[in-house]
């Protein structure tokens, strides 16, 4: 459940702020491929064209701002996990993008700096798994954890796009992006623990 915060005028602002973003989320999956103008946001959000402007910005910045929404909820999520598991984080983190694929696609195309999607939660948290994992002894000493969960980011990220051009269904993304984090963890993993992570590979393909 979202939360406002502040004086009574700033209340206002961000409720008015949540009713754009919810009529903006309510066109697209009523129309996907339609133009989402401003001045139909406005009309199903119930305030003026200028109101948007005021409170999100340009076109642009309405892509910004629904990313923003949904890293917040994201995180919301990954929070919810507690850590410790980056198969969790990866799951969690691609059923938010398959729970609203009509809006997560249409962000992610439209969003100039879609790349950055995953950087604020599920970077963070796999980071903080795989150094914990380092430190118990699951990882190489000399690993780098810090460059190994970015170069799973980056695989997800991949996959991602893969899946908003309908390269691959939603089962083929999640595939996807464990498979990379499996991968990682596997090539990193110290030898007591080498063949425990290998087994999701012995067992799944990377379709």
């Amino acid at each position: 459940m979202r939360t406002v915060e502040g004086g009574p005028r700033e209340h206002q602002k961000t409720l008015r702020r949540l009713r754009i973003l919810d009529a903006t989320r309510e066109l697209l999956r009523d129309s996907p491929e339609s133009v989402i103008s401003t001045e139909r946001i406005a009309e199903r959000a119930g305030v003026s064209p200028a109101t948007v402007y005021n409170l999100i910005g340009p076109r642009e910045k309405i892509w910004e701002a629904l990313a923003a929404g949904f890293m917040d909820e994201l995180e919301r999520r990954l929070t919810a996990l507690g850590g410790g598991d980056p198969r969790e984080v990866v799951r969690s983190t691609v059923q938010l993008f398959v729970d609203d694929p009509v809006v997560s696609r249409r962000m992610v195309r439209e969003w100039e700096r879609s790349g950055l999607v995953l950087e604020r939660g599920p970077l963070g948290q796999v980071r903080q798994a795989m150094a914990d994992a380092r430190k118990g002894g699951v990882l190489r000493a000399d690993i780098d954890t810090d460059a190994l969960a970015a170069v799973v980011a980056a695989s997800c990220v991949g996959a991602l796009h893969q899946w908003v051009a309908a390269l691959i269904d939603d089962d083929r993304f999640l595939s996807r992006a464990l498979f990379a984090l499996d991968v990682a963890l596997a090539a990193a993993a110290a030898d007591p623990h080498r063949d425990r992570l290998l087994a999701p590979l012995r067992t799944r393909g990377t379709a």
